[in-house]
């Protein structure tokens, strides 16, 4: 059995207090709680009345949050060379083509937060789905990074685009920012994603979208709010 850290047992007394918080509540909770030795991220996780084995019903977009994740995030481009400066302007990383599919495959790298592609390039990284996909880093159309826009696409995700998709148990985990972000920029971080969760709301799904709402802090106990 795992032994809980004294700071953690505390945390929990506290977090217990009532069954479910509103918004306010549960970030001015998160904020009381002790704290560990970093800035911890606000996660948080939805739990969906979907059937994550249907591919009608698989939940995957993005969003903008208005205040960002609080992370400095690493760009990975693939593009053609006429494209290069273009995302090299807008603040990607890494820019190139095969020669990252190569280094991606034979180092199996993976020192980027965030993948972006032109739509002629994915038979390049169509390659790399292994790879990228169960880390979430595999381009998409339906989170916008599969485009000709590479500029546009760079910079969204410079400014705190978020990308989500529901994991095999019908879940979907989030960082919505920094503990050390004010309360009310966290409030409109957690409505932003699940504005943007709602609109993914497949249409072959029945009855009951979001079923519960959770948030946390990296190291806490969870707080359910509703």
């Amino acid at each position: 059995m795992k032994r809980r850290s004294k700071r953690y047992k505390e945390a929990l007394e506290l977090t217990q207090q009532k069954d479910s918080y509103t918004y306010a509540e549960a970030i001015d909770l998160l904020k009381k709680i002790p704290s560990a030795k970093f800035d911890e991220t606000v996660e948080i996780v939805c739990n969906l009345g979907v059937d994550p084995k249907k591919s009608d019903q698989m939940v995957r977009s993005s969003c903008i949050l208005p205040y960002g994740t609080g992370k400095k995030v690493k760009v990975l481009v693939f593009c053609e060379p006429e494209k290069e400066q273009e995302a090299k302007d807008a603040g990607a990383d890494f820019v190139g083509s095969q020669d990252l599919a190569d280094k991606i495959i034979k180092e199996n790298w993976i020192d980027f937060d965030y993948c972006i592609a032109t739509p002629s390039m994915m038979r390049v990284v169509s390659k790399l789905g292994k790879t990228l996909g169960p880390r979430g880093l595999m381009p998409s159309t339906k989170t916008g990074t599969i485009t000709p826009n590479i500029g546009h696409a760079v910079e969204e995700a410079k400014k705190g685009k978020l990308n989500f998709k529901m994991d095999k148990l019908g879940s979907v985990h989030a960082g919505i920012g920094k503990l050390s972000f004010p309360a009310e920029n966290l409030i409109k971080n957690l409505e932003a994603f699940l504005e943007s969760l709602n609109n993914a709301r497949p249409q072959s799904a029945k009855g009951e979208y979001i079923r519960s709402i959770y948030i946390s802090t990296s190291m806490g106990p969870a707080v359910k709010v509703g």
